[in-house]
């Protein structure tokens, strides 16, 4: 990055605004020594970002730094407090159980980004944990998050992933790792509920403050500012989910603590892409009701953003009903903001021009789902090879159909509204992080092998390219695929 002055390990400067303003909600702690850390992915473009050498660190100070065994001096890495409801049970105390936050750094464009590990060893909150996490799920989180914020979905960032050398206890001993996180802010609406439960109405406002100063500043010179941001986090989490439903992202587990104030995406643990569309889709291993089913997302994000209304109700006003109403008011907004998110975002899917109303556009997006449930058809394949059918070949989209006559009375209507091919291009992916690669990826680096992880980085960062040679990265899974389930990796 040009005129970008890169910084060697020994001299990263690392702030610690989080520890400084908010001290009860942060415990001085440091990683565990890891024996032999060898480097097994680096996001080079991010460390430039970062103002960090990509050479550096890949030098043996550069590992240590990114497993939190070399502290940049003055910094003081610490465990987060928090919060949350996990499944919709209330937990008061969760934290970091293994994971740190080392500190603060000012990018390249000026914004503070929090550099954060996880699986840097046990904490007081690991509550009978291990603190330790392993290859294949940090993985997948470097995977997964690298390919959202490639799809331009806000999310947390994957700076490097560093084998420990150290084996690991699940179901089998499994090599262990460290995933460096990057991020705009570790602030979760679990934060908002651990201090309200401590019962401390200064710390609750400071953090309030610190939220809006870090991420919805505009909030600082409204009325009621504290009301300012509920709003402005509501109308982010409706944004997020909608683009999540349009990529066809299942989260995995959406507790309140894996909902963040600033509107990104966190916590890659059981999530995954769906491959056929369902709204009963369900990759979690843990997720027996389908709480966080694809289908149920929106609803769950409200549900978690009710809970964030309770713990900010002292800030809203002095009188508690008042406080409620004003609370009500604003997440009654939320439904209206995802419906028009996602309609905005699925006439953009169907290259139709942003201005036709949702009386023409929904129930032609209400068939189509219809007949995509029905006939199991693989939602990204789907639309990326509808563009196709929009220049008047629709061979390829059609041999992924069963109900042809539906399917072809349903696409004479949608070609009289005039699609823009090019424009579908833009926002319908070829390459997402497809379940079986994922797997074939994990499953080499565990033996050593990281090409084929790779070669899967190399497709998924860039989602709307076609390129050859990439034709199996843009394929459905294979019919012997089977049912696909997905774990947290504690």
């Amino acid at each position: 990055m040009d005129g970008v002055s890169l910084t060697p390990p020994s001299r990263v400067t690392l702030d610690g605004r989080f520890a400084r303003e908010l001290a009860e909600m942060a415990l001085p702690w440091q990683a565990g020594e890891v024996p032999d850390p060898r480097l097994l992915a680096l996001n080079e473009p991010l460390a430039a970002e970062l103002g960090l050498d990509p050479a550096a660190l890949r030098s043996p100070d550069g590992l240590r730094l990114l497993v939190g065994n070399l502290v940049p001096e003055g910094a003081t890495p610490v465990a987060q407090a928090y919060a949350g409801h996990q499944f919709g049970a209330y937990s008061p105390r969760l934290g970091d159980g293994r994971a740190l936050l080392l500190g603060e750094v000012v990018d390249a464009e000026g914004r503070l980004r929090d550099v954060h590990l996880k699986g840097s060893g046990r904490t007081p909150f690991a509550r009978g944990g291990d603190g330790l996490a392993v290859v294949g799920p940090m993985l997948r989180e470097y995977v997964v998050s690298e390919a959202m914020h490639a799809l331009g979905i806000p999310s947390t960032r994957s700076l490097a992933v560093v084998a420990t050398g150290r084996s690991v206890r699940r179901e089998t001993l499994l090599p262990g790792a460290v995933l460096t996180r990057v991020a705009s802010s570790h602030l979760r609406v679990g934060s908002f509920q651990y201090a309200r439960a401590t019962g401390d109405a200064d710390l609750l406002r400071r953090l309030a403050d610190h939220a809006i100063s870090r991420h919805h500043p505009r909030a600082a010179d409204a009325e009621h500012p504290h009301l300012a941001l509920f709003e402005a986090v509501v109308a982010a989490q409706a944004g997020l989910v909608a683009r999540w439903m349009l990529v066809g992202f299942v989260h995995g587990v959406m507790n309140t603590d894996n909902m963040t104030i600033s509107g990104e995406t966190i916590d890659y643990g059981p999530c995954a892409f769906m491959d056929a569309f369902d709204p009963a889709t369900v990759y979690s291993s843990i997720d027996h009701a389908g709480r966080y089913a694809y289908g149920n997302q929106p609803v769950a994000a409200q549900w978690n953003l009710a809970r964030l209304a309770e713990a900010l109700l002292p800030l809203l006003h002095d009188d508690q009903d008042r406080a409620l109403a004003l609370a009500e008011e604003a997440l009654d907004a939320f439904p209206g903001q995802y419906s028009a998110a996602w309609s905005a975002g699925m006439r953009a899917k169907l290259g139709l021009p942003e201005d036709l109303g949702d009386d023409v556009t929904a129930p032609l997006v209400d068939e189509l789902l219809t007949l995509l449930r029905a006939d199991r058809v693989d939602h990204t394949s789907f639309f990326r090879r509808l563009g196709a059918a929009a220049h008047g070949d629709a061979r390829a989209v059609r041999s992924l159909v069963l109900d042809l006559p539906a399917f072809d009375a349903w696409t004479e209507r949608w070609r009289a509204l005039g699609p823009d091919p090019e424009a579908m291009d833009r926002v319908n992916p070829v390459y997402i992080p497809r379940n079986h690669l994922v797997e074939e990826a994990l499953a080499a680096a565990g033996e050593g092998d990281l090409e084929p992880l790779a070669r899967l980085l190399g497709a998924v960062t860039a989602p709307y390219e076609q390129r050859p040679g990439l034709e199996r990265y843009a394929a459905p899974a294979p019919e012997g695929f089977g049912a696909y389930r997905t774990y947290c990796g504690t």
